[in-house]
């Protein structure tokens, strides 16, 4: 009988680690092409992007466990809303406070130049947040006890994809923390998402250009070029 029992333990154990060992694996499959896609140039950057994208849905197809565990539904919608409301409130100090700094800088052409400008990333945004929440987090959640350390390294990637941009880098770290842990306790993505697209958006409008690189990361914050000028060219014959 007891031979059994340790025969049987052994065999969870053993199911334990292959277990374990999978997920590492997915996880370091989908988070190298996506550092392969911010540290790859163009045009094969938006060839990787496709392949990196097919990769996530296929390894989260393969554990999807429900709309509703990936916080997609209706549960607790109404309750976390106020995550929007707050991240709006900070906007709107931040943007006085840019006002104040002259730093303030929106596109010319009103509102609709603004939607132009800005509905691709913040379609961006919301994917970068079902992301970490959907993807990432569920995954070290498998992986550790403790759900502040899931939370963390989650975090901790999600900020490291923003490297070398010194402005994303350490908010993205604080972000991703706070929202993982929003969306532990809340179980719903939507108003995390539209979180990120509003600080994403401020951050665009209030930091300058040349300092935040106009939002790059990876390669493209390296080989960014400050815009000259049209005052600063010049004269033509």
């Amino acid at each position: 009988m007891a031979e059994a029992i340790l025969r049987i333990s052994g065999k969870e154990d053993r199911v334990s680690t292959r277990s374990k060992r999978r997920i590492l694996l997915e996880v370091a499959a989908a988070y190298a092409l996506i550092m392969l896609v911010i540290w790859t140039p163009r045009p094969w950057q938006k060839i990787l992007w496709w392949i990196a994208a097919a990769a996530v849905a296929a390894i989260a197809a393969a554990s999807f466990n429900g709309i509703q565990a990936l916080g997609l539904g209706k549960k607790n919608l109404l309750k976390s809303l106020w995550i929007a409301a707050a991240a709006l409130l900070m906007a709107a100090i931040a943007i006085i406070v840019a006002i104040g700094l002259h730093t303030l800088h929106l596109p010319s052409g009103g509102a609709f130049a603004f939607v132009k400008v800005y509905w691709a990333y913040a379609l961006w945004a919301c994917f970068q947040q079902l992301l970490l929440q959907a993807f990432f987090l569920p995954h070290f959640l498998r992986l550790f006890p403790s759900r502040i350390n899931a939370a963390l390294v989650a975090a901790g990637l999600f900020a490291l994809a923003h490297l070398p941009n010194p402005t994303l880098t350490p908010l993205t770290l604080l972000w991703g923390f706070v929202a993982c842990l929003l969306f532990l306790h809340y179980r719903n993505v939507y108003p995390l998402a539209l979180a990120h697209v509003v600080f994403g958006i401020t951050i665009a409008i209030t930091v300058p250009g040349p300092l935040s690189h106009n939002m790059r990361v990876g390669l493209g914050y390296l080989t960014y070029h400050r815009p000259i000028r049209n005052s600063n060219r010049l004269p033509q014959p």
